[in-house]
């Protein structure tokens, strides 16, 4: 094993034991946390499909595609990773002798990267769904089918896998990692590993910061709206109803992700030795975003929040009403952005004010909240 020549590119430059003992106390650990996140994201999943079947506005539908997408992903990524974990934790068993050519540990690697992407990669993308159904809806309207968002989704989960299939090819590389009972990609000052390790940091950064940008966006143009008349406000109740989760969706990614993401970038900047139990926080914390995001779908719906505070007034049929709090201070931030434009357009009032002073003023220009999408 010390001929660089003939030891599997998993297992070289590495001081990780291949035979890992945990206690038992690690095991039930795992087994709990890959049981309770595989549970959570079933119920979400059912939860999706009954309101999907219910719905009958197009965005709602073209919104839950994206959600079933991720609830999904998630599933799936628990399945996989949490499968190789604990089948290693309970049969000890030594790398080497069962995969002498790495491919359980390029697998088990590419997975990780697969599954840790792509719900970041959704966040974003569905960030832009919501952005243009709420800014720009018409053109939308007549652009976006449900085939599409299928599409969308399936582009998501090609880019992720081309991203995890990299290292196969020389650009960056799997190894097993510390304590000995997980592979992901190899974080050195090796020139491929080091562009592997900043492409998977930058690639999640920066979908974490398009969400934030197009989410606070959409929320300030959402809550302009929310303060027109309420004849629509059924309508509007089924947007905000999907920002306030997708807000909630990036929060948790953005919470449990972007540790991660600097700490890989930063020791590949650094060109030190990896942290290791920094590494392990930091992959459980990440690990966590795929239990929270079912909870998400299943608790922030109305129906639920309904049964929950049932003392609220839902008489107008306004989730505006579960949101009081957050409503107010956003009327407050809107209220100031608006003021500016007011007042930039107060000379050209104040000269057509003189020339219909004696006469109704008529507002040709139709109400804000009709640029909704139906």
């Amino acid at each position: 094993m010390n001929n660089s020549d003939t030891t599997p590119l998993c297992y070289a430059n590495t001081s990780t034991q291949f035979v890992y003992a945990p206690e038992m106390g690690k095991v039930y650990f795992s087994a709990t946390f890959t049981t309770l996140g595989l549970i959570s994201n079933l119920i979400a999943f059912i939860v999706l499909i009954t309101s999907c079947q219910r719905t009958k506005s197009r965005s709602r539908s073209f919104f839950l595609i994206f959600l079933g997408g991720l609830v999904v992903t998630d599933f799936m990524g628990l399945l996989v990773t949490g499968s190789f974990v604990i089948s290693f934790y309970i049969t000890h068993v030594d790398w080497r002798q069962i995969d002498p050519a790495c491919h359980f540990c390029n697998f088990m690697g590419m997975s990780m990267v697969f599954y840790g992407l792509c719900p970041l990669l959704l966040g974003a993308t569905m960030a832009m769904e919501r952005f243009t159904g709420i800014n720009c809806p018409f053109a939308r309207s007549s652009n976006v089918t449900k085939g599409r968002t299928i599409s969308m989704v399936l582009m998501v989960w090609f880019f992720a896998g081309c991203i995890s299939l990299l290292p196969l090819t020389g650009f960056g590389s799997y190894h097993i990692q510390t304590p000995g009972s997980w592979c992901y990609f190899n974080i050195s000052s090796e020139r491929r590993d080091w562009a592997f390790s900043l492409l998977f940091s930058c690639v999640g950064l920066i979908s974490i910061a398009v969400s934030i940008l197009l989410n606070t966006v959409s929320v300030v143009t959402l809550i302009k709206v929310c303060r027109g008349p309420d004849r629509s406000q059924r309508r509007r109740d089924h947007e905000v109803e999907m920002m306030v989760q997708l807000i909630l969706i990036m929060t948790i990614a953005t919470i449990c992700w972007c540790p991660l993401l600097v700490f890989i970038a930063q020791t590949a900047l650094a060109g030190g030795p990896v942290e290791v139990r920094y590494m392990l926080l930091w992959i459980r914390f990440a690990t966590w975003n795929q239990i929270f995001d079912p909870w998400v779908y299943i608790l922030f719906r109305r129906s639920v929040l309904k049964r929950v505070n049932p003392r609220l007034d839902w008489s107008q049929n306004s989730i505006m009403t579960l949101y009081p709090s957050f409503y107010e201070n956003m009327r407050r931030f809107t209220r100031s952005s608006t003021r500016g434009n007011l007042g930039s357009n107060s000379t050209d009032n104040a000269g057509k004010s003189n020339v219909s002073s004696g006469s109704k003023v008529r507002s040709t220009q139709p109400p804000l909240h009709n640029n909704l999408e139906p």
